[in-house]
């Protein structure tokens, strides 16, 4: 059993029904249930995957999504003053974008098992309290 972080963009490929990238998803969210393994994030997912109902007006959507971050499906990790240390470390270290460095600054400050993202940049990343970073297609970096 593994604590695996996922990036925002994995949730909105599962949640939007991505034709490309959510069955990629889907089969990795299907073994993580099999070993039962813990998925987590940080709860700046939450907003980031709200905005695009909140652009098209999806109430319906909009209820769905706090519904599935509240459940048990997904713990969600707060932003705290450790993860703001994190935060401020990752980016004066590497250059990467605000919200990748609070992906990696939670997933580091809950020492997480695996971090999956499907942006590439992040993979040559070596982050403390980050075992293993993947992508939707299995490769572990």
């Amino acid at each position: 059993m593994s604590r695996v972080y996922w990036d925002s963009m994995l949730f909105i490929y599962l949640l939007e029904k991505n034709p490309m990238y959510g069955p990629k998803v889907m089969k990795i969210h299907q073994e993580m249930r099999r070993r039962q393994d813990t998925l987590c994030t940080s709860v700046f997912t939450e907003g980031e995957v709200l905005t695009g109902p909140r652009r098209t007006k999806d109430e319906a959507g909009i209820r769905g999504i706090r519904s599935y971050f509240s459940g048990r499906e997904v713990e969600v990790l707060p932003f705290n003053a450790i993860v703001a240390e994190g935060y401020s470390l990752v980016r004066a270290d590497f250059q990467v974008r605000q919200a990748d460095a609070i992906h990696l600054a939670t997933a580091s400050a809950f020492h997480v098992d695996l971090f999956i993202t499907n942006d590439l940049r992040l993979h040559k990343l070596s982050i403390p309290g980050i075992k293993f970073m993947a992508d939707i297609e299995g490769r572990v970096f």
